[in-house]
């Protein structure tokens, strides 16, 4: 088994980087990429600099360490807060806009249509056609008073 080990060489590490991204190819998960770049870079830095094979095996193992943080942080970048604030929060967009009233307020409640959708509104006894600006948002109930 060691002697496996002795003659372990550049080509081996280039010839077992390229079988494991071709597993890759084969079987996705993204795992197999990193452990095959980091039998490459193994393979690259002993055509430099000749090294012991058991530094090559500890340099292999450092990479493939190495390799998953980086993974990581390239498969899952942060999302951009800023491109969507209101994702999943449709109502809370509505907050300080104001709207035309289409159907009157009675007795405190009533509906409003804002693009294709009917909302809930609640407010004092408003005339149909009057705008109105919403001022608190409760799940899907918007609180509007006069503009």
């Amino acid at each position: 088994m060691t002697d496996m080990f002795v003659t372990l060489g550049t080509w081996n590490w280039l010839i077992f980087g390229f079988v494991l991204m071709a597993l890759e190819v084969l079987a996705p998960g993204i795992f197999l990429f990193w452990l095959g770049l980091a039998a490459l870079l193994v393979g690259l830095i002993s055509f430099a600099v000749a090294i012991s094979w058991q530094i090559q095996l500890v340099m292999f193992a450092v990479f493939a360490a190495a390799a998953v943080p980086v993974w990581r942080r390239l498969a899952r970048p942060k999302p951009d807060a800023s491109a969507s604030p209101f994702l999943n929060k449709r109502a809370d967009a509505l907050l300080g806009r104001e709207f035309t009233l289409e159907k009157p307020i009675v007795d405190g409640n009533g509906t409003m249509r804002i693009g294709d959708t009917v909302w809930r509104v609640a407010g004092p006894d408003t005339p149909a056609g009057t705008k109105v600006k919403v001022v608190h948002v409760d799940g899907a109930n918007l609180t509007v008073a006069a503009a």
